[in-house]
């Protein structure tokens, strides 16, 4: 009988093994907190370096109760200054001078050689660019009849005279408050000329293109046929390139040797601004913490924006402006003229504010229903009359690479 129970006793218990299922239960929460975790910490980074930029760039509030587009919409002024001075008036170093090839400080002043408005849907469809030729006969803010370049200049000297006047003798505060006059006398010029609000502004010096073409490792463009200019230094043969700085800015800078001379430097300057975006968006800039400091860096040194504009998602939102995406237009110039000596592009005010607001909707009809100066009395003429170039001049033709070929 014990023989029969130890038999049939039940054998010592087994420690009991986990189920199998569980494993794979704790990996993937491992994973997930993981996961969350880099998240929590790329997000961080990615906030640390936007709060950088954003404490860094120079910010203006010449916007400031500025009337604001409808719909979503956004028009945004870019401005680049024919300055050889760094943002606190101080002189750029030799070295990057000669890098420049844009002469001393001296030969610089601070007229707005490169005006573009881009303009911005708020529905997501094609964006436009329109290049204001520089030496447009407008209304100045502030000044009378003049050049539409000398707007920032001459309001810029106004404001120091006037604090000069009251005492004041601190070079870097007549500096920064002179500039403050300068944007918005040429803001509110552009304005006026053009019909439209201005929602931002984004303000580059000559630097500004040297150190912006570095940081992006270059910008491609696109020539029809080679060039040589020894004003500019532009040296480059035909077909499609990328530029470096040095070379870029020479690009962007030549008018002799060019059949439309300053009229042909905007669709270079239309060629650049595409370029440089499809650079952006496609080098992984924004995904490369080095390229990403680089371009930054260079913010900083030499772009002023307007005060609470969010540059992170214009940024998200400029990743659909590369790869021909953008229709450039360069504004219409009736003929050539002179004033006081100096050579002027005569322009028909009213067929301009027609075009743009034919161009970007209904929200500039108003403004265009205004009545021109231009016809005003004392319009200088143009020698013989002849108009010097089609009534709009559309932008420069696209390789296929969403490139812009230009001559």
């Amino acid at each position: 009988m014990s023989a029969h129970r130890r038999k049939t006793s039940h054998p010592a218990r087994r420690p009991r093994r986990q189920p199998a299922r569980r494993r794979p239960r704790r990996i993937a929460r491992t994973l997930l907190v993981t996961a969350c975790a880099l998240a929590v910490t790329a997000a961080a980074g990615a906030w640390y370096v936007y709060r950088d930029l954003v404490g860094s760039i120079g910010s203006s509030k010449a916007l400031q109760g500025a009337e604001k587009s409808k719909y979503g919409d956004t028009n945004i002024l870019l401005m680049g200054l024919d300055s050889r001075r760094d943002q606190n008036g101080e002189e750029l170093p030799e070295e990057v001078l000669d890098k420049l090839h844009a002469g001393s400080s001296d030969i610089g002043g601070y007229n707005a050689n490169t005006l573009i408005l881009l303009h911005v849907p708020g529905d997501g469809s094609r964006a436009k660019a329109f290049s204001v030729p520089r030496d447009d006969f407008v209304d100045v803010a502030g000044q009378g009849k003049d050049k539409i370049k000398k707007a920032y200049g001459l309001a810029k000297a106004k404001e120091e005279e006037r604090l000069s006047g009251r005492g004041v003798k601190d070079r870097r505060q007549l500096e920064r408050e002179g500039r403050e006059a300068g944007r918005k006398a040429q803001i509110e010029t552009v304005r006026n000329f053009l019909g439209v609000p201005i929602d931002h502004f984004a303000e580059l010096n000559l630097a500004g293109f040297y150190h912006l073409a570095d940081a992006l490792g270059g910008v491609p463009v696109c020539l029809k046929k080679p060039v040589q200019d020894k004003y500019s230094g532009a040296d480059f043969p035909a077909g499609r390139q990328t530029l470096n700085g040095q070379q870029s800015l020479a690009f962007v800078r030549q008018r002799h040797g060019l059949d439309m001379g300053d009229l042909d430097r905007t669709k270079r300057q239309q060629a650049f601004l595409a370029g440089a975006t499809q650079k952006l968006n496609s080098a992984g800039t924004f995904t490369d913490p080095v390229k990403l400091m680089k371009l930054i860096d260079a913010a900083k040194q030499d772009v002023v924006t307007d005060e609470g504009w969010d540059l992170l998602s214009f940024v998200k939102q400029a990743k659909n402006l590369s790869g021909g995406k953008v229709a450039f237009t360069t504004l219409p110039v009736e003929r050539f003229g002179r004033n006081h000596g100096e050579d002027i592009n005569v322009v028909d005010d009213m067929k301009i504010k027609r075009l743009i607001a034919e161009q970007i909707g209904p929200e500039a009809s108003a403004s265009a229903a205004a009545p021109s100066p231009s016809d005003a009395p004392g319009a200088p003429p143009g020698p013989g009359g002849a108009a010097p170039a089609p009534p709009a001049s559309g932008g420069p033709a696209i390789d296929g690479g969403g490139i812009p070929c230009v001559d």
